[in-house]
């Protein structure tokens, strides 16, 4: 088991950091707005088509244009799905969805989150999938990589008040990345047997002489974007568990590589455009040291399994429940790791049916912030305010103005990055809080004890930190809960976004200082020990205590009985 866990976990960091370096230096041309002469022309006639103007924006005006397409986005994907019924591509005459669930969806794929109170086959049709949720896939994605690229600008750039212009960013990012390496995926899994039609469901008889209704759809190219931009979600109900999503081990590790690639390019991205490699280096070793941590504990904790198991004759403890037999546990283990370090929820088995432990540390990725890699876009710049956090703690100790990159991080910085590392606590610890209180909350329980709670508090981490996947075990789809669980999604985005963009303002204008012998170089083993050391002891602090009560209690429960 061991050898077998260090092989695949080995293979898949360095594949993903081969693969992850030359995109990264790609797109730093996209950052600093280098369109080629042959490029120039296409775009010129682009923006003119468009009605974009070329000037560039304050962060105010950044951050307006980034909610005005996201809100417009909700709109549109809200009527999609209350008139699913009257427009086209609807083979199976699905009926329009309920007006919370509609919203809860609308906000969901608007805010990168895919959080998903319904099963795509019995409820969505092919226009619905396409024209609504793989489109906010394309848009969730290319708003959370504007944001960094805004936010990457503000320290290559120095004495100006502009941080680009948001509607070129969210095209060039959508045409020349998004596009691109979407098709190429989606062509391989279309060789590998995901489906791509649009023909009406098929009725086959088994081998057992019973009839089965097989879904069909245009499921590759949602698979694609699904994966690519962290979204995760599935356009069948089990997502990559099902076979017509996720046929083999092959795609199996190419779905994994594909979520984690644009987050670990970004980090090779912020190094080439601040002009100082080590930096993007410093970043992607903190992400992946907490991220080999996460997924030693996850791999021994499911292999560990249930020891009563032994005591009742089974020839082993392992933890087979809810994972698929073509995966296993090692390759479900990973993927779950894999899928709660990134914002994107997608998922290879049921996370409820983990061990307590190993439930628990998906659970804390979320917690975290989902910057351990983290969504596209959202976990650089996620990482980068526990960067501002780590150096004001280190000038703390030593006395001396916290800088970074030649930049003084001030009042304004901090109380920016304070704020902005609080949403997400703050929703979800409130948000669990309503939940067990309130009758509406409770009647969605099913589980008893610790495991109820888990469910519950997993359920509110990963909407607030929009990463979609769920324990499940929960009837979530009330309007009690599609509201709270909507605007745990919408404050967890965009209340994020306003103080990262306001601090990339404020940024931006300064000049960047020398460094000088009492500078904390940002890079190095000492550096990348304070980051992790940081974001860890932030998670600490914040959430023990209620992982006591849930995850920890269950597992003590277990050894004690």
């Amino acid at each position: 088991m061991a050898a077998s866990a260090s092989i695949l976990l080995f293979s898949f960091v360095v594949l993903l950091l081969i693969l992850a370096q030359p995109l990264g230096k790609s797109m730093a041309k996209l950052v600093d707005g280098d369109a080629g002469p042959l490029r120039a022309g296409f775009e010129r006639r682009l923006w003119w088509l468009c009605g974009i103007r070329q000037q560039e924006m304050s962060w105010l005006s950044y951050f307006w244009a980034i909610m005005a397409i996201n809100l417009v986005g909700i709109l549109v994907l809200f009527a999609i799905l209350m008139l699913q019924d009257r427009l086209p591509l609807n083979p199976q005459h699905f009926a329009p969805m309920s007006w919370h669930l509609a919203l809860n969806t609308a906000i969901s794929f608007v805010t990168n989150t895919n959080w998903q109170a319904y099963s795509g086959e019995n409820t969505l049709s092919y226009f619905s999938q396409m024209a609504g949720l793989t489109v906010q896939n394309f848009l969730s994605a290319a708003s959370g990589i504007a944001v960094a690229f805004a936010l990457i600008r503000a320290f290559s750039r120095h004495s100006v008040q502009t941080l680009g212009n948001a509607w070129q960013d969210l095209l060039r990012i959508t045409l020349y990345l998004l596009l691109p390496l979407s098709l190429l995926l989606a062509l391989f899994f279309v060789s590998q047997g995901v489906l791509q039609n649009v023909n009406d469901y098929q009725s086959v008889q088994t081998l057992a002489g019973h009839s089965q209704t097989l879904p069909m759809g245009p499921i590759a190219s949602q698979e694609s974007i699904k994966l690519l931009g962290t979204n995760g979600g599935g356009f069948l109900g089990v997502n990559s568990a099902h076979p017509f999503e996720n046929p083999n081990a092959l795609t199996n590790f190419v779905q994994m590589l594909a979520i984690l690639l644009i987050p670990a390019a970004l980090c090779f991205t912020f190094g080439e455009a601040v002009r100082d490699r080590r930096q993007g280096h410093a970043l992607l070793a903190a992400m992946t040291l907490m991220f080999i941590l996460a997924a030693i504990v996850v791999i021994w904790a499911e292999f560990n399994g249930n020891p009563h198991l032994l005591a009742a004759g089974a020839s082993s403890p392992f933890n087979m429940e809810g994972k698929e037999t073509r995966f296993g546990i090692l390759n479900s283990a990973l993927y779950a790791v894999v899928t709660t370090a990134a914002s994107c929820g997608a998922v290879n088995a049921m996370h409820d049916s983990f061990t307590a432990l190993g439930g628990m540390v998906p659970m804390l990725l979320m917690q975290i912030g989902e910057v351990i890699f983290g969504g596209v876009g959202s976990g650089l710049y996620g990482m980068i305010l526990f960067v501002l956090l780590a150096v004001f703690i280190a000038g703390l100790m030593i006395g001396r103005s916290p800088e970074y990159l030649g930049k003084k991080i001030e009042i304004r910085e901090m109380k920016m990055t304070a704020l902005a590392i609080l949403v997400t606590p703050t929703l979800v610890l409130i948000g669990t809080a309503l939940a067990i209180a309130t009758d509406a909350g409770r009647a969605g329980i099913l589980n008893p004890g610790p495991h109820g709670f888990s469910e519950v508090l997993y359920a509110l981490s990963s909407a607030a930190n929009n990463n979609g996947s769920a324990f499940a075990g929960l009837s979530v789809n009330t309007p009690f809960w599609n509201l709270l669980l909507a605007v745990a999604m919408f404050v967890g985005r965009f209340a994020i976004i306003l103080p990262v963009l306001a601090i990339a303002g404020s940024l931006v204008v300064k000049k960047a200082q020398p460094a000088g012998a009492g500078t904390l170089p940002s890079y190095g083993p000492l550096f990348i020990g304070l980051l992790t050391g940081t974001v860890l002891l932030v998670a600490a602090l914040t959430f023990v205590p209620v992982l006591a009560i849930g995850p920890v209690a269950e597992h003590l429960q277990l050894l004690n009985h």
